[in-house]
């Protein structure tokens, strides 16, 4: 018997040691990652967009049929944990695929004094082959300094580790898709530095396959890691009442299911053929190349030309003689468009 006993400690000392010093191996990890991260502290809200839509929202399907508050959800569940071994306090809007109003989303993270507001979504258009990031703000550039500044360092992240360093970006404001308010947690968070971010688009057919991968998920959430220490390394920039600077007329282009019709299929051929005839420079060129940079904008308001036609709209209604109005495309460019490249 005493023989058995000395046998059962001696198997026991050498299985558990090793199991005992890993565990303190991963402790002393975790530890060292919160003392070393700019996150150890910060409440972050992270807002996994719709939830408990299938029945109301057949558009955010992809063509295989995933839903996008599918993958929304596993991102944002992923990137909790990942902010949770960085230190930080992590605010969930949802932690189901069930519904939650806008006004109760962005009550959250107002209520509990969240340092940033991150919402999750993938995007959906009718042009299969899109795929790209577009992050947005609320309001104006020279108005919502911080969350532009989270809203860069995000797109940057997505583009370096999600995207291997080959994608265009647009970093827009919210102004873009919804003109007369913007998208309501935005407009509700206004104040703390916020965005929504559209990381890749599931209507094209390839990326659906990608994001049904937690691995892929996992990537993104990983990116966006990244971005929010990177963001917290710097002073943060203010944020100023809105329209307290500047005010822009709305512009209205497809929002939501509309952005799934043939007409949104057109955008970037159209870019294209309005840079061709604005370089005849007659009349009838002008007026065709303008018709066509506002059709661009009207079906792709937050695509990464999308700046460039209001720009050149801009351009070419000077050469009309509509000063005022040129004026306006001008400043509809500065402020709802980011140039990140």
């Amino acid at each position: 018997m005493k023989h058995l006993l000395s046998t059962w400690n001696e198997h026991r000392r050498r299985s558990f040691g090793p199991l005992c010093f890993l565990l303190l191996l991963c402790t002393l990890n975790v530890a060292h990652a919160q003392k070393s991260s700019r996150l150890k502290g910060k409440v972050i809200c992270l807002d996994p967009g719709h939830g408990g839509t299938a029945k109301t929202d057949a558009y955010r399907q992809g063509p295989a049929g995933e839903r996008e508050e599918w993958i929304n959800l596993r991102v944002a569940r992923i990137l909790q944990e990942l902010l949770v071994q960085k230190g930080a306090k992590v605010l969930m809007t949802r932690t189901e695929d069930v519904f939650v109003p806008i006004p109760d989303r962005a009550k959250m993270a107002v209520e509990n004094h969240a340092d940033l507001f991150l919402s999750i979504h993938h995007n959906a258009t009718a042009d299969s082959a899109v795929n790209f990031p577009i992050i947005y703000f609320h309001g104006h550039v020279s108005e919502n300094k911080a969350s532009v500044a989270l809203g860069r360092t995000i797109a940057k992240a997505l583009r370096t580790q999600f995207y291997g360093g080959k994608t265009p970006l647009s970093l827009v404001s919210d102004y873009t898709i919804f003109a007369e308010r913007g998208a309501g947690v935005l407009r509700g968070t206004y104040g703390i530095p916020a965005v929504l971010s559209e990381a890749s688009f599931f209507t094209n057919p390839t990326e659906e396959s990608r994001l049904k991968d937690t691995t892929h998920n996992r990537e993104e959430a990983m990116a966006y890691v990244a971005a929010l220490e990177s963001f917290f390394d710097e002073p943060q920039p203010p944020i100023v009442p809105k329209n307290s600077l500047v005010s822009v007329l709305p512009f209205r282009g497809l929002q939501e299911a509309a952005r799934m019709s043939g007409e949104a299929k057109t955008w970037y051929a159209d870019y294209k053929a309005g840079l061709r005839l604005m370089q005849r420079g007659d009349t009838a060129s002008i007026r065709g190349a303008y018709d066509l940079f506002t059709r661009s904008d009207r079906s792709f308001p937050d695509s990464y030309v999308a700046r460039e036609c209001h720009q050149n709209r801009a351009f070419l209604l000077e050469r009309q003689g509509k000063s005022a109005a040129a004026a306006e495309e001008r400043k509809r460019a500065k402020e709802f468009y980011v140039v990140l490249d």
